[in-house]
């Protein structure tokens, strides 16, 4: 069956914010057969009835770039009882984000050609947020021999990474940049030294002595961070790091930058709203890879987004069912979902006046999206009509049992909020609507 063409739309009466056209206005856009038309100021009810559009009232809510996230945990393949694309998928969208990376950590790993057309077919034909995917660095993600990076990259790879495991053979790291260098793609390159890290379960210090728990010491990630920084430079390739969550590592990208290192980096909303004593009493939500650190180095990463060290946030999306987090805390698995929240809970470092608002919609928008060298994150005409409809000071309260992903395991469950998504937009068809309670 053939789909029936969309109507133009016109979007009024909004406050614009697009970081790719460094664009903060009063004005509306026009969309016509999935893509923008006209944005900006001139774009009112009157151009609307003359252009033949169904008018949507935005009665003064921020109209931005669909979200980017640059990196999601899915369960699919093997683990389809935490999520699958779908189910992840609608989360995206009920979060605002219309476009993310899916992450290889699956089972089996996405090393092969074959595992990414998987994902590529699972994405396909479905009208909700645009599904990418990074391919490993190494097969299997053991380290031990490099995956056939320039057919994955020709496969349509964004990226390579071994997920939540570092690449620790210095050798093999070098040689994946110059590979992904070739193919114009980032090394997406976890900041945690896992020798150092060892069987550590939490942020190395005085509570997790207290607690009896093995800790990760921040020199696991500051040793990482700054051995890649030279071989980046001596590879001549493009580096990418997160999440970054210790005041060192900010400061060892910071300097990179300045001497003109091809680095960028992320953080979580996590290290930004958490720090280590959050862990409370062995809570198995909170144990996350990087683990959550001190109030200290929660404040260096908020200043090394502020100041543009730090590129981008994503959501680090992470999901585990009950049976893997309902179990001692050194053997439960780490992460927590974030799909649902990279957005409210990243309006709360605008509402403590860490953050401009367009300073956090570049970092959600422009930022990922130029990382991963996609067409998303911006309102430019001719572009795919990928918006989000947000009121960043509406009231609200996290309520994980109407979350859409799969899996629950999020501490922010209660969590007061101020900001919420009202609609989502992908390819100009509304992929998500806010319930009117």
């Amino acid at each position: 069956m053939t789909a029936l063409p969309q109507p133009p739309r016109a979007y009024i009466g909004a406050r614009l914010i697009d970081p790719s056209q460094s664009l903060d206005t009063r004005g509306g856009i026009l969309t016509a057969s999935g893509r923008i038309v006209e944005t900006g100021p001139h774009v009112t009810a009157e151009l609307a009835r003359t252009a033949g559009a169904v008018i949507v009232d935005c009665r003064g809510a921020c109209l931005v770039p669909g979200l980017v996230d640059l990196r999601v945990t899915t369960g699919e393949p093997g683990e389809e009882h935490k999520e699958t694309i779908a189910t992840a998928a609608a989360a995206a969208a009920a979060g605002g984000v219309t476009t993310f990376a899916c992450l290889p950590s699956t089972d089996p790993p996405v090393d092969t050609v074959e595992a990414l057309e998987f994902i590529a077919r699972r994405a396909r034909g479905r009208k909700g947020p645009k599904v990418f995917a990074h391919a490993c660095v190494t097969r299997g993600r053991r380290g031990a021999d490099l995956a056939e990076m320039g057919l994955l990259a020709e496969a349509g790879a964004v990226g390579f990474s071994d997920g939540d495991r570092a690449v620790a053979d210095p050798v093999m790291m070098a040689r994946a940049l110059a590979y992904a260098a070739a193919h114009d793609r980032p090394v997406l390159q976890h900041p945690q030294e896992p020798r150092l890290a060892g069987a550590g379960q939490m942020h190395a210090g005085e509570l997790a002595t207290r607690l009896g728990l093995p800790g990760i010491p921040r020199e696991a990630e500051v040793i990482q961070i700054e051995r890649d920084l030279r071989l980046v430079t001596m590879a001549k390739g493009r580096l990418h790091l997160g999440p970054v969550t210790t005041r060192e590592g900010v400061e060892a990208i910071r300097a990179a930058k300045a001497r003109g290192v091809a680095v960028t980096a992320d953080t979580a909303p996590f290290y930004v709203t958490l720090t280590e004593t959050d862990v409370g009493d062995y809570r198995t939500f909170a144990k996350l890879s990087p683990p959550l650190r001190t109030d200290d180095d929660r404040a260096a990463v908020i200043a090394g987004l502020a100041d543009g060290t730090i590129d981008a946030l994503t959501s680090d999306h992470r999901p585990q069912d009950v049976d893997s987090k309902r179990l001692p805390f050194t053997q439960a698995e780490p992460g927590m979902v974030g799909l649902e929240t990279l957005l409210v809970l990243s309006l709360d470092l605008v509402h403590r006046g860490h953050l401009s608002l367009p300073r956090l919609i570049a970092a959600l928008t422009d930022r990922p999206a130029s990382i991963l060298n996609v067409p998303a994150g911006t309102l430019r005409p001719q572009s795919a009509a990928d918006l989000l409809l947000l009121d960043p000071d509406r009231p609200g309260r996290i309520a994980v049992d109407r979350f859409h992903s799969k899996s629950k395991n999020s501490l922010y469950d209660g969590r007061p909020v101020m900001g919420r998504v009202l609609r989502t937009v992908v390819d100009g068809r509304t992929v998500y609507d806010a319930p009117d309670d």
